[in-house]
């Protein structure tokens, strides 16, 4: 992949190393004598200590925006610059498709993280593995997945990993749409969203198609694809999906659990949007069949 021909964004920062402790809105930490109060004040309660600093932290979350040191990309380094030409591509496709539809795309931030990172939808560790957070329309991304990608998936490749920040990209734009707040609004119902036809499962896969959307203007604007670059990405949806994933940690597969797709699914809808380039093509919700 000729990433380099991708135009930089000025959206990526970098949150690693950004100092230790529980800090939360405000400014305002919560250092280890403050933890040691909570557990004796919870002891003497008769409460559980976790319980109550579970509510301190949720509440600094929910008073002001989790505070952690944020700063430009160290310059000339190429994984910070690969990430930089693709969100910048993302920005380039979504706003002129987002302007021929006759609506405002807003470009979202990428935040680099190291181990762990806070945001508006809470704390996560790097298990998670990148994520998009509606409530701050931030994209986060730990660069030590992209080497799990390589070694636990067998999906190496940049185009494998443009694929993943496109798709992350792909739940901004959903957000964006309004698609988001009407599956959260259906969890809010009590309504059961997993399953493999369930909604979140159609969210992933919209996402994947998205990604795929985004693919193909990137390429017919840039030519940036060299052979076997779309067989990465092809490669990399095909390695994470939930039958793939819980075959390989269970050893059987519970269709009722899923939440992303089975591999074919996230191939076809991520083929289905590269080979259109049109976001029509990604009404996974009105799909009779994933």
């Amino acid at each position: 992949m000729r990433w380099e021909r991708g135009r930089r964004s000025d959206n990526v920062v970098d949150a690693r190393g950004g100092g230790g402790g529980m800090r939360f809105g405000g400014g305002k930490g919560l250092s280890l004598g403050g933890i040691a109060i909570v557990v004796v004040v919870g002891l003497l309660m008769g409460q559980d200590p976790l319980t109550i600093l579970g509510n301190v932290v949720n509440q600094g979350v929910q008073q002001g925006a989790p505070v952690q040191e944020q700063r430009a990309p160290a310059a000339n380094d190429p994984q910070t610059e690969f990430v930089r030409a693709v969100l910048g591509d993302t920005e380039d496709t979504w706003r002129a498709l987002f302007q021929a539809a006759g609506k405002q795309y807003q470009d979202p931030k990428l935040v680099l993280f190291n181990g762990g990172v806070r945001s508006a939808c809470g704390f996560a560790d790097a298990a998670v593995g990148p994520f998009y957070c509606p409530g701050d329309k931030q994209v986060y991304l730990d660069l030590s997945f992209f080497r799990e990608m390589e070694t636990r998936f067998s999906a190496a490749g940049d185009f494998a990993q443009a694929y993943v920040i496109a798709h992350e990209v792909g739940h901004h734009v959903q957000t964006l749409l309004g698609v988001s707040a009407k599956v959260n609004a259906a969890r809010q119902r009590g309504e059961r969203v997993e399953g493999d036809n369930g909604l979140l499962v159609r969210q992933e896969l919209q996402a994947d198609c998205l990604a795929g959307v985004w693919a193909h203007h990137a390429q017919q604007r840039l030519n940036w694809l060299e052979p076997g670059d779309l067989e990465e990405a092809l490669n990399a949806a095909n390695a994470i999906g939930d039958d793939r994933l819980q075959k390989q940690s269970r050893g059987t597969v519970v269709p009722d659990s899923f939440t992303h797709g089975t591999s074919a699914q996230r191939v076809r809808w991520f083929s289905a949007g590269f080979d259109s380039g049109q976001p029509g093509r990604c009404d996974t919700f009105k799909a009779a069949r994933l």
